[in-house]
């Protein structure tokens, strides 16, 4: 997977793709910074999303959502281990089960 492009320099080449003369296309800023034109499309459509100019979800959102699902995960696996804990441990309890004898 090639090595994603830095933050600067994609909300420069966005910044440029915007305020780009008539008659330039965003095909030749794409060319001229060395980045594909669909790449290029893609960042101008997530500019949009973060301005609120189209729906998605944001880059903020996007790191929420995936700091829940991570927390989420964590927490499912903690309920795991207590449920089996407690089953363990009501077996253990039983009359007859463990423990000493009489």
């Amino acid at each position: 997977m090639p090595k994603p492009y830095p933050r600067e320099f994609r909300d420069d080449v966005v910044r440029v793709a915007r305020g780009r003369d008539a008659g330039v296309t965003v095909e030749q800023i794409a060319k001229d910074f060395g980045v594909h034109p669909m790449t290029l499309f893609k960042w101008l459509r997530e500019a949009d999303v973060e301005a609120g100019a189209k729906p998605g979800v944001t880059r903020a959102e996007s790191t929420e959502l995936r700091e829940l699902r991570r927390r989420n995960k964590l927490l499912e696996q903690e309920n795991e281990v207590l449920r089996r804990a407690a089953a363990y441990l009501s077996q253990a309890n039983l009359p007859g089960k463990g423990g000493t004898r009489s």
